[in-house]
């Protein structure tokens, strides 16, 4: 039997208004429709041979410096840190690098994609949402000792 038309919403819906979406809107940091997600191999053609500095997203703050000497090896290094030598893979769409030190876990993968012009990195993990930009990429080496051959 069809139900009784009714003026007045119905019991336990729930109404945000604008209000509410212009609130959803603006928590949410980066939708769909501004990004453009793109190859681990693109994004590895944009900094090969070349030292990337990565910022957190929402604070600004430099994260760590980053030399990608090939594209399986790179030199990963923290402000007030020391160099650890990272091997790359391309899995599934992710860029993963497995660090020498391994303190963060066998791996620490990323899915890369651009945003407004500027590439970005977003963390491969629903529990964390941590995003990375790219707001510099020089010719400038780190500088870091016994960097590996392969």
């Amino acid at each position: 039997m069809p139900r009784a038309r009714s003026s007045g919403p119905c019991v336990g819906s729930v109404t945000i208004g604008k209000l509410g979406v212009a609130a959803l809107l603006a928590l949410t940091p980066l939708t769909a429709q501004a990004q453009t997600r793109i190859t681990p191999e693109a994004f590895l053609d944009a900094v090969l041979g070349k030292t990337v500095d990565f910022h957190d997203f929402r604070s600004g703050d430099l994260v760590g410096t980053e030399e990608f000497l090939s594209s399986t090896v790179s030199v990963w290094r923290r402000e007030g840190r020391g160099c650890v030598y990272g091997h790359i893979t391309t899995p599934n769409g992710q860029i993963c690098f497995f660090y020498d030190d391994a303190v963060e876990g066998p791996a620490v993968c990323w899915w890369p994609f651009e945003y407004k012009g500027k590439l970005m990195v977003r963390l491969a993990t629903f529990a964390d949402s941590e995003i990375q930009e790219v707001r510099s990429i020089t010719e400038d080496g780190l500088n870091c000792p016994s960097a590996p051959i392969s």
